[in-house]
């Protein structure tokens, strides 16, 4: 593959910039390192070994680059690729003062790596809502987070300004803002094509006004976790100055000691030239002011249905939970959520609701891909049937081959990792892997 050069302004104004300095721009032809996050709630057995990343609970690097779709446990959501400086996210969590039962917003989530970690964060507790704004881009969205499997965990596909009638409902919100990409130079040559000064001034003006269509919906004390994959100070620096002389807020200080402090000191940066990652640039703020008891009001009616637990709900779901029905499919949620959760679907056009335990039928349940992926609540009375690796690919393409199985609805798995359903008919079996999720390549 032909390289890309950098773009000349953008050098110019590196070599213009004491505080990055010409070792970025040959750090930025160096080869890229890969990492990966491990889903603490589906164990990292199979990762002993790997090389830490220090900043980051569950994060490893791996020696090199796998084709993480031939990977049935990238499948089954054991991991995500994620690059290392994004997972500072990690540790800046683990450092604010949040509720027991927190509500966080992911505002601009897709394709869901910074979701799954704090899903990861979470344990279960409180609930997540990743909200995506381009359609395409949210269905990746709901894959990640299914696959990672959270019920306490929402997508909705939502501009950013629909969220006005969500007063002081969220503990904290991460915005990793759209950016210039100056982060991204080493891992995706076509952010260097795109990249212009005139980029830069539309996505910093682009930034302050996603902040501002949120603001209100933050609750007075709580974060606001700002972060890009840039390194200019306009769409960092700048715009968190203009942030805090736009609302009554503060930058809440956060310890990163192998970060490299921004600009004056204002929020942290992992470089490529200093650290084992691509670009990447975050900041706290606090919102100030007395919370009041705010009252939202729903939008429209909501169309969800609570449920009581019925008995036959044991045979599918083992851990305590409230059920929601909407239309003929059946959801579980956290309990003491319910109120949240149709507040939020009222108001977001939700397209990921808990974990789908699937579509209630004349016969019983047709069991959803979700909940195989849920290790919190899936039953372990489900029958299960081991896959070799060979199997499981072929499994995850869509097809069929003899296998040994009780008669019914079975779950298959790669050495622990569940990866779907099947049903069996005795003698032959039903694939029931979702056919927008199914490998495409080929795999001999």
């Amino acid at each position: 593959m032909k390289k890309v050069e950098l773009p000349a302004a953008f050098v110019e104004r590196v070599g213009q910039d004491p505080f990055l300095g010409d070792s970025l721009l040959h750090a930025l032809d160096n080869e890229q390192p890969v990492a990966i996050r491990i889903n603490s709630s589906k164990g990292n057995t199979v990762f002993e070994g790997l090389e830490e990343i220090p900043w980051s609970q569950h994060g490893f690097y791996l020696k090199e680059r796998p084709i993480f779709t031939l990977d049935p446990h990238f499948h089954g959501g054991r991991y995500y690729p994620q690059e290392a400086g994004s997972q500072f996210i990690d540790s800046i969590l683990r450092q604010l003062d949040l509720p027991e039962e927190p509500v966080i917003l992911d505002l601009c989530a897709a394709p869901g790596g910074k979701s799954t970690l704090i899903a990861d964060f979470l344990q279960g507790k409180g609930l997540l809502l990743a909200n995506e704004v381009i359609q395409n881009r949210s269905r990746i969205l709901k894959e990640n987070l299914t696959k990672w499997g959270a019920k306490n965990s929402l997508v909705s596909n939502n501009d950013p300004q629909d969220f006005d009638g969500l007063k002081s409902l969220f503990d904290c919100i991460l915005i990793d803002a759209p950016c210039s990409g100056e982060g991204m130079f080493r891992k995706d040559p076509d952010a260097r094509n795109e990249w212009s000064t005139e980029a830069v001034n539309l996505c910093a003006g682009r930034q302050k006004r996603i902040v501002m269509d949120v603001w209100d919906s933050l609750k007075p004390n709580g974060y606001l976790i700002y972060s890009t994959c840039t390194f200019n100070s306009q769409e960092n620096e700048d715009n968190v100055r203009w942030i805090l002389e736009q609302t009554d807020s503060k930058i809440h200080a956060v310890e990163l000691p192998l970060a490299k402090a921004g600009r004056d000191g204002i929020g942290h940066y992992a470089l490529p030239s200093e650290l084992k990652t691509e670009g990447f640039y975050v900041v706290v703020i606090q919102k100030l002011g007395e919370e009041r008891i705010q009252k939202n009001k729903s939008k429209k009616k909501s169309t969800l249905t609570r449920l009581k637990p019925e008995s036959w709900f044991n045979e599918w779901v083992s851990s305590d939970s409230e059920f929601v029905q909407w239309n003929n499919f059946l959801f579980a949620i956290p309990s003491g959520s319910g109120e949240l959760v149709e507040l939020l679907h009222s108001n977001l056009r939700i397209i990921k609701l808990g974990t789908e335990l699937g579509e209630i039928s004349r016969k019983g349940l047709i069991p959803n891909e979700a909940l195989v992926l849920d290790s919190s609540i899936l039953s372990d009375q489900i029958p299960d049937s081991a896959l070799t690796h060979e199997q499981a690919l072929h499994y995850l393409k869509g097809e069929t081959f003899p296998l040994e199985g009780k008669h019914g609805f079975n779950t298959v798995s790669f050495e622990g990792t569940k990866l779907g359903w099947i049903k069996h008919l005795g003698n032959r079996f039903n694939n029931l892997y979702p056919k927008e999720w199914r490998i495409r390549m080929r795999i001999d």
